[in-house]
């Protein structure tokens, strides 16, 4: 996760040792989750196709580690017309910055909705982990559109591989409206980066789902 170590730092091999394990964990829980939620998967899959058209799984076009594009999946929480729609709704972003978020927004399915304040709609990026595009904590990804905005500073966030839950999701997202200060907690992040940083917020992402304070 750190870089620019000097030749001979001998935080490096330490910094390795940690990336791996790292890895490791994000290989093990990911593959678990894949396997003992797979009837969780089902429901939501029959839910979702019994109450609006579209398919079950959204295609979700993100940037991951070093400005790479890489597509994830989600499951559908929005009328098949999302995207098309969106330009409407940009006049009523809540968010300062390139990226677009919007409590109310109508193109949410009523059952999207449920999904999302729970995070269920997340639970298929765990293939991704599983993968290696994407970690259990790190950096929120940006869209591959929003990316395109972003100014050099902004783009620090995905010097990193960028994660299901970070610092901004388990500190008051829904309070957080400038982009700026969401990139100050990813960069906080990346600087004080470590096992036990990722455990503490694995450990605040927990509450935070089963109380319903997802998006």
């Amino acid at each position: 996760m750190r870089t620019g170590n000097p030749p001979g730092d001998p935080t490096i091999g330490k910094d390795q040792l940690s990336c791996r394990i790292k890895r490791i964990i994000d290989i093990t829980v990911s593959a678990a989750g894949l396997l003992f939620l797979a009837p969780l998967f089902a429901l939501v899959s029959l839910a979702i196709k019994l109450t609006s058209e579209g398919p079950i799984f959204y295609r979700w076009r993100i940037v991951g580690e070093g400005g790479r594009p890489i597509t994830s999946y989600k499951f559908r929480t929005m009328y098949q017309d999302a995207d098309e729609r969106k330009a409407e709704l940009l006049a009523l972003n809540e968010m300062n910055g390139p990226v677009f978020k919007m409590t109310a927004d109508p193109r949410i399915t009523p059952l999207g909705r449920w999904l999302r304040r729970y995070s269920l709609d997340e639970l298929p990026q765990l293939w991704s982990v599983l993968k290696g595009d994407l970690s259990l904590v790190g950096p929120r990804p940006p869209l591959q559109s929003e990316y395109e905005h972003f100014t050099d500073w902004h783009k620090q966030k995905v010097s990193v591989k960028p994660g299901l839950t970070c610092l901004w999701q388990v500190n008051g997202r829904n309070a957080i409206s400038s982009f700026d200060d969401w990139v100050r907690l990813d960069l906080k992040y990346i600087r004080e980066w470590s096992l036990a940083l990722d455990f503490k917020i694995l450990l605040k992402t927990i509450p935070a789902v089963i109380l319903g304070k997802g998006k």
